[in-house]
């Protein structure tokens, strides 16, 4: 994965921040899009952006990082080329709208750094991978009810994968995968390109939103050199800490967690429902568990996320309970 040759950030210096101490990453892009008067009620969601309106995605990296986010989170969760092209984008045009998911990311990084500050601050660009499930927007990435194979589901993750290892991210962010098979296939494909990425399931009380036990799928990750980091996202605050300790111990890498608002997405209504639960003052007992990477997901926003960054100085730092390996 080539890091950007004009900056000094990339994947040897976020592995390195991760083993200094926490790091802190944006809330739900797709949220703060919403909440600008973008309409994201196509199947693409925030992608569509990426042909129609992109300086718009870039903006909302920008507010995420003044917010102080230090990793923005790149608008491709549901970009794919099977999607373009079901709204008349071809190929080569949908190959430059995920390529350009990270571009935009990038610039709003420079931007936002644009301080005049003598040392200003590190930021990275994480480049999304969604699951196969997002694609099909109809909600099955929080059931991974999908009816396919490893191998079929390798086979349509390779080519946005191979398109986002050439763009120029820091790291891949594999988010929200719901069940082992796609767990298994997503981490042969990253062994292949041998490209950094982190691992993220989407879980409910210990288990993959398939049904099966989340440590199975953690530990997947334990040998994978590539894996800088295993957790999970678009979970519920209240159970964030317990699996990520899992996901730590299980795996012997450090933690990243990303908890949604915990308010309900009716993928059939295609709205929310429900309270938020999100709290910046989990964050600490987050950390002490062994998270590495901590930030916002679905209906988070930046309010949230600059709250949880005000409190990052009083986070535990250094290994923490990670272990070795």
């Amino acid at each position: 994965m080539r890091a950007d040759p004009d900056s000094s950030t990339g994947a040897t210096s976020l592995t390195r921040a991760l083993a200094a101490g926490p790091v802190v990453l944006d809330g739900g892009l797709a949220t703060l899009l919403e909440a600008h008067g973008h309409d994201l009620t196509s199947a693409l969601w925030s992608a569509r952006l990426l042909v129609e309106d992109p300086d718009a995605i870039g903006a909302a990296h920008r507010e995420y990082f003044e917010a102080g986010a230090q990793v923005a989170i790149t608008a491709s969760y549901q970009a794919s080329l099977d999607g373009f092209a079901a709204i008349g984008v071809g190929a080569d045009e949908a190959e430059r709208a995920i390529r350009r998911s990270v571009e935009v990311a990038r610039e709003a990084a420079r931007q936002a750094g644009a301080t005049g500050d003598a040392e200003p601050a590190r930021r990275w660009v994480a480049a999304s991978v969604g699951p196969y499930g997002a694609a099909l927007a109809d909600g099955s990435e929080y059931r991974g009810d999908y009816g396919r194979s490893e191998r079929e589901l390798a086979a349509w993750h390779r080519p946005r994968l191979e398109i986002l290892a050439e763009a120029g991210a820091d790291a891949l962010a594999v988010e929200t995968i719901p069940c082992l098979a796609e767990v298994s296939a997503l981490l042969t494909e990253i062994q292949r390109l041998d490209v950094p990425a982190w691992l993220s399931l989407t879980c409910d009380r210990g288990r993959t939103r398939a049904g099966e036990p989340a440590a199975e799928a953690f530990a997947m990750a334990a040998e994978v050199d590539q894996i800088i980091a295993v957790g999970v996202n678009c979970v519920e605050s209240a159970q964030a800490a317990d699996l990520v300790a899992q996901a730590v111990e299980t795996s012997g890498k450090p933690g990243v967690v990303y908890p949604n608002s915990g308010e309900q997405w009716d993928a059939v209504g295609r709205r929310w429902g429900g309270r938020s639960t999100f709290g910046p003052e989990h964050a600490a007992v987050w950390v002490a568990s062994g998270a590495r990477l901590v930030g916002g997901c679905c209906r988070v926003g930046p309010d949230a996320i600059s709250e949880l960054a005000r409190s990052a100085p009083g986070w535990p730092t250094g290994p923490g309970c990670v272990s070795s390996r």
